[in-house]
């Protein structure tokens, strides 16, 4: 079940965030609770539960436009977790007025291959990673 993240969940967030292969922080004081707090507050920040245990969370980012985070605990990967949270990520974007959206990850990754999945277009780099974006307006597969 995907639900919006509460303030119970931030300890198993920050764990996935901390201990996934692919996408690792450099530096994980980047990503604070100050952060986590404010997504649980303005949606959206999502979970997926099942058997009651927190197996992933993606947030999309109101301000901006951006999927902020799409992270699935290694243990539960594909599975279609990734893809269920990424749907939930880019609706809170949808209902924020964007119809587009954007992200950025490291190459080679299978989140890379999720989003060229689900219609993504690459259109820059940033910080050495890639750069992508989706127009809401066309369609596509996937998300």
């Amino acid at each position: 079940m995907i639900r919006k993240a509460t303030e119970r969940d931030i300890a198993r967030i920050v764990e996935i965030r901390n201990s996934v292969s692919e996408n690792r922080l450099s530096d994980p004081g980047k990503v604070t609770l100050d952060d986590l707090r404010w997504f649980i507050a303005n949606p959206g920040i999502f979970v997926l539960e099942q058997d009651g245990e927190v197996q992933g969370f993606s947030a999309g980012d109101p301000r901006n436009g951006n999927i902020w985070a799409l992270f699935v605990d290694d243990a539960y990967a594909r599975r279609g977790i990734g893809t269920s949270l990424l749907a939930s990520a880019c609706s809170a974007l949808m209902d924020a007025g964007y119809d587009r959206i954007w992200l950025t990850t490291d190459p080679g990754t299978r989140a890379e291959k999720l989003y060229r999945q689900a219609g993504w277009k690459v259109i820059g780099e940033q910080d050495n990673e890639l750069l992508f974006e989706l127009n809401l307006d066309e369609p596509r597969t996937g998300v």
